[in-house]
């Protein structure tokens, strides 16, 4: 599974619509890339970020700014810094650049959280520095260097479920230009409303992530 992929297949959201052809392979294809891209917004409420359910293909390089543990609540000695998630720690490099000198030095005897994320399919969030790991936390933006692998395990069934919802729902604004599907006369007229579908909404919602904790 790529990086910031589609959630789903053109098969599944054809099966899913019950469309019997590829005729509208494009369409659907496109429809699967917006709704993963709207799963992704709604995931993470930090401005500007989104949550993704991919996966990186190879270990990459990303960087970070450390922060005291607990928003203003600090336990003496501990240092974090919230990480896009990582979806395993083979291979994993911590590095940080204590002289603000673009120098970067790898470090050990770091704690990933939460400790349980592998277990339960879950990705690791943030990083937890002791004292004895990072003596001088680095006051500069950007000062830690993280190699990992970058992304979820696998996509959940709920982010899965929801993007073929949220498809076939932007699937169906081609019949319905001006944001209503169905006919008054039958009594089968429906607003498609310009945020996620309802049913979306609570399927992703335990997935959207949480910011200013940390769970051990």
């Amino acid at each position: 599974m790529p990086w910031a992929p589609s959630y789903a297949t053109t098969d599944e959201l054809r099966e899913f619509v019950r469309i019997d052809d590829a005729a509208d392979d494009t369409v659907i294809a496109t429809s699967l890339a917006g709704a993963s891209r709207a799963i992704d917004y709604a995931c993470d409420p930090r401005p500007g970020r989104t949550r993704q359910f991919g996966k990186v293909d190879q270990l990459e390089d990303r960087y970070y700014t450390v922060r005291r543990r607990g928003y203003g609540v600090p336990v003496r000695g501990h240092w974090i810094a919230d990480v896009d998630d990582m979806a395993s720690v083979v291979g994993l490099v911590v590095a940080a650049d204590t002289s603000g000198t673009d120098n970067y030095i790898p470090i050990t005897g770091t704690v990933m959280l939460p400790r349980n994320a592998a277990a339960e399919g879950q990705p690791f969030e943030t990083i937890l520095f002791s004292s004895s790991t990072l003596p001088t936390p680095p006051q500069v933006a950007e000062a830690i260097k993280v190699t990992a692998s970058w992304g979820w395990p696998s996509v959940p069934d709920a982010i899965h479920a929801a993007c073929l919802l949220q498809a076939s729902r932007l699937l169906s604004r081609r019949d319905a230009p001006f944001g209503v599907a169905g006919s008054p006369e039958t009594g089968t007229e429906v607003r498609l409303l310009a945020r996620l579908d309802p049913d979306v909404e609570i399927l992703v919602k335990p997935y959207v992530r949480k910011i200013g904790t940390v769970l051990a």
